[in-house]
């Protein structure tokens, strides 16, 4: 699918792919259809029922007639009305309903995608897609879609009324039309591409701000507030430009529309007026007040489809843009059929090669051992590959070569969903939701109760700082956990880790960013959940690499050396002794 559908006024695959979301919705649907069709009916019958009112009752002074008339007019408007309302209200209904299907569709594909499609995906165009793009969705069938198909039903039967009381007087209307169509094309054409236009720059405007929100802490500290803010105005300026483009086309088609229909009136009214002076037959005037009714009906939907049209062709962009996701193949390959159960814990990683970009391999045959209930620690230089190798463990990627197995059994044997279930991780970046400190641990996970993290807070020795927070466990702790220290999200995040119960622990630089008591409570933690568990900790702080079982060095994607603290330390000249001598020192020096 194009990323864009320019080339087409109407992208009729695009449109049924779109159509077979409404099939769970048949009956309002139908009953869309049966208003739209009684709308244009009722519409049409007022002109009629004013020529014969001024025909036969005013001009023919008929007082209870003419009461009677008026009376039947006003039911019929009552009946107009009450089809527009049933139309309207169950056009934007099934809408909503259509795009809330499409949008729970989006975000069940979005979050399974691989990490490395966000790895490169803007997150702000995401989200545009997710809410944005999805309401204009919307509006293809609450003024799109069946807002055309009305207006253009209500023209067809307005112009077999005209052609059925006077065909001299509808020859002016449809000697105008031809002029209005091909203005009504011209437009069509030119808000296409400025609609596009605005999608694009909609979507730069969403990035750049939610970039910057996030990352406001960076823009402050490095005191780039002005440079931002020229930066958003030269969005903004775009963003604006893109939108005026649509204002443009708009009031210039407007005016032309306008113009067409008071020199059609004008016409009908001379034309009417002079066969009625001519031939001294004023009981030919109802036809005049007729026309000039009915000219504005076919003039006005044909406006309104220009509109309506150009809201359609917004929603078809969009929904291009939607399903382009949809179409997006990142998903972790499910080729595993085995439900992971509790894992004795032996890791193997064999000749495990691997690369974030073709051609450019960041590890390099890797192989190691991890026993069970070992504790394996992985130092090295930033960028050495040390949190790839946690990456691959959970299949966030794919290997390019090699095989990484548990319990001698390949990863790619089980399911996704059952492999990550018995790996807990505690990342050094710790993400908390915008909830309560309980949900955050559990995850909203029903198999875990509240007596249940009680118990392990208490365990690892954090009950009594939960407890002191307002609300205790059922503390807010807002968006990215901005009401906790930096500590206090990882004692959080390490909890979450330790009630999950896993058969394997991960602790990638997990105590990198805590205070000295912070980490005396993560290293009572880890020294309880590592017991029987098979541990993998990218060692930061000396005292966990010292009690690590294997400590495995790492260099520009490669094992360089591994073996137990003492013995690397008495390897002269050896990678892990000058990395301890450098960096472990100083740190020795004050433990």
């Amino acid at each position: 699918m194009s990323k864009d559908t320019t080339g087409k006024s109407f992208d009729l695959n695009l449109f049924a792919r779109l159509m077979k979301y409404t099939s769970p919705y048949r009956l309002t649907f139908t009953g869309v259809a049966v208003a739209a069709i009684l709308l244009s009916f009722f519409s049409s019958v007022r002109p009629i029922i004013l020529r014969y009112t001024v025909n036969d009752y005013i001009i023919g002074k008929d007082p209870e007639g003419l009461l009677y008339f008026v009376l039947l007019m006003t039911a019929a408007l009552f009946l107009e009305v009450l089809s527009q309302l049933s139309f309207i209200y169950f056009a934007n209904w099934l809408g909503q309903s259509v795009i809330r299907d499409i949008r729970i569709r989006l975000f069940d594909h979005m979050i399974r995608f691989r990490m490395k499609y966000f790895d490169s995906s803007s997150v702000g165009i995401l989200v545009t897609r997710a809410v944005n793009d999805i309401e204009r969705i919307a509006a293809i069938f609450s003024d799109g879609l069946f807002m055309i198909v009305s207006d253009l039903l209500k023209m067809i039967v307005v112009a077999g009324v005209m052609i059925y009381f006077n065909w001299k007087l509808s020859l002016i209307i449809f000697a105008v039309l031809p002029l209005m169509l091909y203005a009504t094309r011209l437009f069509q054409k030119a808000m296409k591409k400025a609609f596009i236009e605005v999608r694009k720059e909609v979507a730069n405007l969403n990035s750049f701000v939610q970039e910057r929100l996030t990352g406001m802490k960076i823009v402050q500290l490095f005191v780039r507030e002005r440079q931002e803010y020229n930066d958003f105005v030269e969005i903004n300026e775009k963003h604006k430009k893109a939108w005026i483009n649509t204002v443009w086309y708009n009031s210039i088609f407007i005016a032309v529309v306008e113009l067409m229909s008071a020199i059609t009136t004008g016409l009908i009214v001379w034309y009417g007026g002079l066969q009625a002076v001519l031939n001294n037959d004023i009981s030919k005037l109802g036809d005049v007040f007729m026309f000039i009714m009915l000219s504005t009906m076919i003039f006005r939907p044909l406006r309104q489809i220009a509109d309506k049209f150009n809201t359609l062709q917004m929603g078809m962009v969009a929904a291009n843009r939607v399903f382009d996701v949809l179409d997006t193949k990142s998903r972790v390959e499910e080729t595993g059929t085995v439900v992971a159960g509790h894992f004795e814990g032996r890791i193997e990683f064999d000749n495990v090669r691997f690369e974030y970009v073709a051609g450019e391999e960041v590890l390099h045959g890797i192989s190691f051992v991890a026993n069970p209930g070992e504790t394996v620690a992985i130092v090295g230089a930033t960028g050495a590959g040390k949190s790839t190798i946690i990456n691959l463990l959970n299949r966030f990627y794919d290997i390019k070569g090699g095989q990484i197995r548990i319990d001698g059994q390949d990863i790619n044997s089980f399911t996704v969903q059952s492999l990550r279930d018995e790996i807990a991780i505690v990342l050094q970046d710790v993400f908390l939701f915008a909830d309560t400190i309980l949900n955050n641990i559990t995850l909203k996970n029903p198999d875990i109760t509240e007596d249940e993290v009680i118990k392990a807070a208490k365990a690892i020795g954090i009950h009594k700082f939960i407890e002191s927070l307002p609300g205790g466990y059922h503390y807010n702790v807002k968006e990215r956990g901005s009401m906790l220290s930096s500590g206090q999200r990882q004692l959080i995040a390490f909890l979450r880790a330790y009630v999950s119960n896993p058969s394997i622990l991960v602790l990638d630089e997990a105590t990198s960013s805590v205070d000295g008591h912070s980490e005396k409570l993560i290293q009572r933690a880890t020294e309880r959940v590592t017991k029987g568990r098979t541990s993998i900790v990218i060692a930061h702080r000396l005292a966990t690499v010292k009690k690590a079982d294997q400590i495995i060095v790492m260099e520009a994607g490669r094992i360089v050396e591994t073996g137990t603290h003492n013995e690397l330390l008495q390897k002269e000249g050896g990678h892990y002794r000058n990395l301890y001598e450098v960096q472990f020192m100083a740190e020795e020096e004050t433990v």
